[in-house]
């Protein structure tokens, strides 16, 4: 019974997102922080950087991959990012009768801590580091929280008192499921999850810069080793892997959207030999960045040319 009453309410919620999105993208609601996706037909691979946040795919599928793990999930799930992430996406299945449609919301630590200080029956504290995004299945509990949120887009006026109400509910739900440790990791303090979150925080700002791995430690108080353990099981990445995810991806941001030369690109992003950033930039997204930058440009002037 249960699979057809969420089925049901996925339909109603795909509704919603379709009288407020025509078109296909990404587009932020007139509530804070929540977007609305909606995709035709199947993608290629996007890079990007996940900040916090909670996503519900109400028709179509989807790939995340987080460094060497792939997370598929459709209308019968969720996700959730507890940290900043550099994630590769892909929209898997997706047609024009039938659109992928998603929405994500954003959240940060100060409404999680909100939500954890006000609640008796959450998981409990724990020092063990949980990897920071799951996929988990959907209950009707939690769709008819974010059904909600949605229909407060029909009135604007509701949004600054019952928004907050809604999200609160929705963060509250997640943190009730089998994965709410997870989420609950980035406001306790005294976790070794929340120390990786800070320096994840730090080399996010400073992507640019030399880091290292002692200088690291020294900041949340962690031996290098313990460090290095830590942050590989909350991002599965090493924290050098990291770095390098977020430079090429900002390296690539960089050359696909501003008219900028290769060579200002590589400096500016902190990488010292082109070559190397060449190289890396190729295995992580297929082509040199020069095609890259020749690929969209066909892109563009097909078009315009219809």
């Amino acid at each position: 019974m249960e699979p057809l009453i969420i089925q049901h309410k996925q339909e109603q919620i795909s509704q919603l997102i379709r009288r407020h999105i025509k078109n296909d993208g990404v587009y932020e609601t007139s509530i804070p922080k929540l977007f609305l996706i909606k995709e035709s037909l199947e993608t290629e691979p996007v890079h990007r950087l996940y900040h916090p946040c909670f996503c519900v795919i109400t028709q179509g599928e989807k790939e995340v991959q987080l460094a060497d793990t792939t997370y598929r999930y459709g209308s019968f799930n969720y996700l959730v990012a507890s940290a900043d992430l550099p994630v590769t996406g892909k929209v898997i299945h997706a047609t024009p009768s039938q659109p992928y449609l998603a929405l994500k919301l954003e959240f940060t630590r100060e409404q999680v801590l909100e939500v954890w200080e006000q609640c008796e029956s959450l998981p409990l504290k724990s020092k063990q580091s949980d990897q920071a995004l799951f996929v988990h299945q959907l209950d009707s509990d939690l769709l008819d929280a974010v059904e909600r949120l949605l229909r407060l887009l029909d009135n604007p006026k509701d949004i600054a008192v019952l928004a907050p109400i809604f999200m609160k509910e929705i963060l509250y739900k997640v943190l009730q499921g089998p994965y709410g440790r997870v989420l609950a990791q980035m406001v306790l303090e005294d976790s070794h999850a929340y120390q990786v979150r800070e320096i994840i925080a730090y080399m996010v700002n400073n992507y640019d810069k030399k880091i290292k791995i002692k200088e690291l430690s020294e900041m949340v108080n962690m031996s290098p080793a313990s460090l290095h353990r830590h942050f590989k099981a909350v991002t599965t990445m090493t924290p050098i892997q990291f770095q390098k995810q977020i430079r090429l991806q900002e390296a690539r941001r960089l050359l696909l959207a501003e008219p900028v030369d290769i060579t200002q690109v590589v400096f500016r992003v902190g990488y010292e030999s082109s070559s190397q950033f060449s190289r890396e930039y190729s295995r992580m997204f297929g082509r040199s960045p020069r095609e890259d930058q020749m690929a969209v440009k066909r892109k563009y002037r097909q078009q315009v040319n219809g």
